[in-house]
């Protein structure tokens, strides 16, 4: 009977997951065991500055320091193919994701503050971490949970990629059944795949309407009204000779003309936006846009705007 049994000192309250109570339970004194300025592996697209801190029977800890508009995947884009990278090639043996923390070094002046960021995934299959949330660490912090001095800058050994030519940025109408098939990810209750071929042509047919969800932003309105006034906005700005850049401060005044909700104004800006418009690849696949474009081909919306990036040959 375990009302036999002597009372003990009640349980430790397990420690809340990314909060100062995790951080200290994390903290053991590490060495720097790695720190590669030119951090890639096959199929990588991107760089970054890896410094690794370890010790024995202490979780690894992976700091991660990319340039903003560095060549490649971003590394807030990339956090999990990033960290499964790190994870296969000097942690391969752990159960668990090293610890990951990243720095996007934004240029001066920027709105975005460069900041130390720890990333805590939901879970994690072999090499293949999901569903980060993240947070901001200081430098103090991050110092006192690997015991050791931890660099702030890119590296003496970054390579900057080549000066290329400037690309003439173009929005242009497209058809959405065009798009490449999606691969959305860290929405995988709503997005779990691609849509098929066979229900992309059915929505052309039969699009759906439906109200708004609350599963995720993505699915939060109407996109086939968000289009209806992004082909507005273009036919309007080609005649007024809008330049690029100011395409979305063009498209969030039409959208405000029109007394649209918020969530179609945010959409609406999110087309026009030349660092977030949806850019289709040059090989079947995305630069940026998924998501957005998983949600139109499941509402079967039939034009929308893209972003080309056009060389002058």
């Amino acid at each position: 009977m375990t009302d036999d049994l002597p009372a003990g000192p009640a349980p430790a309250p397990a420690p809340r997951s990314g909060g100062q109570d995790e951080l200290r339970a994390l903290a053991a004194p590490r060495r720097l065991s790695v720190d590669d300025h030119m951090f890639t592996a096959p199929a990588l697209l991107g760089t970054f500055r890896l410094q690794l801190f370890t010790a024995p029977g202490a979780r690894p800890v992976a700091v991660a320091t990319q340039i903003a508009g560095e060549e490649g995947m971003s590394l807030m884009n990339g956090a999990e193919t990033f960290t499964g990278a790190v994870w296969e090639k000097h942690c391969p043996d752990q159960d668990l994701p090293p610890v990951w923390v990243e720095r996007q070094m934004e240029p001066q002046g920027a709105l975005e503050e460069t900041r130390f960021r720890r990333v805590v995934f939901a879970g994690a299959d072999r090499y293949r971490p999901h569903g980060p949330r993240w947070s901001v660490i200081t430098h103090e912090q991050l110092q006192d949970l690997v015991g050791a001095t931890v660099a702030t800058d890119r590296g003496a050994g970054y390579v900057p990629r080549s000066a290329e030519p400037e690309p003439q940025l173009v929005f242009a109408e497209y058809a959405v059944i065009r798009l490449a098939r999606p691969e959305p990810f860290r929405e995988p209750a709503c997005m779990p795949a691609g849509v098929p071929w066979w229900r992309r042509w059915t929505r052309q047919v039969l699009p759906h309407r439906g109200d708004a969800r609350t599963c995720c932003w993505y699915h939060g309105g109407d996109w086939h009204a968000v289009n209806a006034m992004a082909l507005e906005v273009l036919e309007r700005a080609r005649a007024q000779s809008v330049d690029p850049d100011d395409m979305e401060e063009f498209a969030t005044a039409h959208a405000d003309a029109a007394a649209a909700t918020q969530w179609q104004t945010e959409a609406l800006a999110s087309l026009f936006s030349v660092s977030n418009a949806i850019q289709p690849a040059s090989e079947p696949g995305y630069i940026n846009g998924q998501h957005r474009s998983q949600a139109m081909l499941e509402a079967g919306v039939r034009r929308t705007v893209v972003l080309h990036h056009v060389y002058e040959t």
